[in-house]
């Protein structure tokens, strides 16, 4: 892919979109949607809503963009029957202007994820620090775009997460990933001192500010980078919070947006382009409810309908039952699935693991009281991860805990205890089973391929040894156990394992 050349002409003007003079520029973000195409069980979200939003907006302006930073898809049923099919046929319809590739775009490997990038008709997809070996991504993908909007020049810049420890390794293959500050500011001085532009945005997806580098790390420092639209971490950044606004190497504010996850918000971004440099963007959310229904779009109604049946069969389909409503965020849910990757491991070798390990991000949405379905269940644990063993140190599986304990605990089954500083995210005691974690012993894992891999920073765990894979995939896996119970309800335990 060719970088910083002297003009990009086919990608730098539009022709007849921005054929109205106006003094305005409106920006439309979404990101992290994560295939939430119809509204969640808190009535949140949904594609038709969106529409409305955006035909409504681009009906009073003339010059609108529309955007997403990265994880269009992965999260409902849509993304595991038709594998992000139906989530850029969404987005084309649409008409969705620039997006960027979140970590989950990569869930099905390069071959779904150029398969799905064909299928985008409208769409420039943006990377600035991404090089890609697939020589149609490489020509689908540009380092930067440029809009001439009534006199005025703005450019568009795409910075992607590092895929190692977050994307399953062999799913990225023939990506290569360029450090986010360093592009991202050598692509905006760039555009600010080559290209002469008034303005740089820059859509990402590396997080706020949790992981780092994150939204608040490339704004402080930046000089030439003036709105940031992000993604990744699911931060709700609301107008008037604070958060919004983050200085940069030159003391001067920063915009920084992010919608949380699942279109339950979109942002709106207004530029003045009479007054660049000297009047700030201005920054409005839209909650995506209710008052929005009624304004569907046929098209899109008759598009989405073709999707739905084989999703409104599997979440009717009854396997079990729950004696409590539980949340994704909740402990239960996290001890439920834990102790029974300790039950798959015990069935997996023939006898007991020391433990098992689970990461709370696998956990998508919650469980209702009473009747849980396939659906359900494979919703709120989507991924295709299989359930091993593993045998390993001591020493190294207390690094683990150590990784753990730096997003304040994850998923360890019963009989496990671990307690951690809050200050330094580090275990200061680790018992299994009554007993101290032994550095020098030997320990028997179970647990899910994408940690055992190294997902989710859990790079320790790749020390060990694998010795059994499960055949199905997880959800496969629970459905079955849940099943087997023949509607005597799950009713796991709520205490905290991993704590202060």
């Amino acid at each position: 892919m060719k970088r910083f050349p002297g003009l990009l002409s086919a990608f730098l003007f539009v022709a007849g979109a921005f054929s109205l003079a106006a003094s305005d520029l409106v920006i439309l973000q979404t990101n992290d949607t994560h295939s939430q195409l119809e509204p969640n069980d808190k009535g949140l979200g949904g594609i038709q809503r969106r529409k409305a939003i955006i035909d409504s907006v681009r009906a009073a302006d003339p010059n609108v963009l529309l955007v997403d930073a990265g994880d269009a898809v992965q999260g409902t049923l849509f993304f595991n029957l038709y594998k992000g099919e139906a989530e850029m046929e969404m987005m084309n319809l649409l008409g969705y202007d620039m997006a960027i590739l979140g970590n989950h775009e990569f869930d099905n490997g390069v071959e779904q994820l150029v398969k799905n990038i064909a299928d985008s008709r409208h769409t420039t997809w943006l990377s600035t620090n991404y090089h890609f070996d697939d020589a149609l991504l490489d020509s689908v993908f540009v380092p930067y775009k440029i809009y001439d909007i009534d006199g005025k020049r703005i450019g568009f810049i795409g910075i992607n997460t590092n895929p190692k420890g977050m994307i399953s390794e062999g799913n990225y293959d023939g990506v290569h990933y360029l450090d986010v500050i360093k592009a991202a500011n050598a692509t905006a001085w760039a555009l600010k001192n080559n290209e002469n532009v008034d303005a740089v945005v820059a859509i990402t997806h590396i997080g706020y500010d949790d992981v780092h580098p994150s939204d608040v790390d490339l704004a402080r420092s930046s000089e030439d980078i003036d709105i940031i639209l992000g993604g990744h971490s699911h931060t709700l950044i609301q107008p008037g919070s604070g958060r919004e606004w983050v200085d940069n190497a030159v003391r001067r504010p920063v915009l920084v947006v992010q919608n949380g996850r699942g279109g339950g918000a979109m942002s709106q971004v207004t530029i003045d382009l009479d007054s660049i440099g000297k009047k700030a963007p201005q920054f409005k959310q839209y909650t995506v409810d209710s008052r929005y229904d009624g304004k569907s779009d046929p098209v899109v109604d008759e598009k989405l309908s073709s999707y739905r049946k084989d999703v409104d069969r599997m979440m009717a389909n009854p396997i079990g039952r729950s004696a409590k409503a539980m949340e994704p965020d909740d402990l239960a849910l996290l001890n439920f699935v834990s102790d029974f990757i300790f039950l798959k491991g015990t069935e997996l070798l023939g006898h007991k693991p020391d433990l098992a390990l689970a990461n709370k991000g696998s956990l998508r949405t919650g469980l209702p009281k009473g009747t849980i379905t396939e659906g359900e269940i494979i919703t709120m644990q989507p991924f295709a991860n299989h359930i091993v063993a593993l045998e390993i140190k001591g020493g190294e599986l207390a690094k683990a805990f150590d990784v753990m304990a730096s997003r304040y605990g994850d998923g360890v089954s019963s009989g496990v205890e671990a307690v951690y500083d809050p200050a330094t995210k580090k275990c200061t005691s680790i018992t299994i089973n009554g007993k101290p974690l032994e550095p020098d012993a030997t320990y028997t894992v179970a647990t899910i391929d994408y940690l055992a891999n190294g997902g989710d920073y859990m790079e320790p765990l790749t020390t060990g040894k694998q010795i059994i894979q499960s055949k199905g995939v997880v959800f496969d896996d629970l459905i079955s156990y849940i099943k087997s119970l023949k509607n005597k309800p799950i009713k796991p335990s709520d205490k905290q394992r991993m704590h202060q």
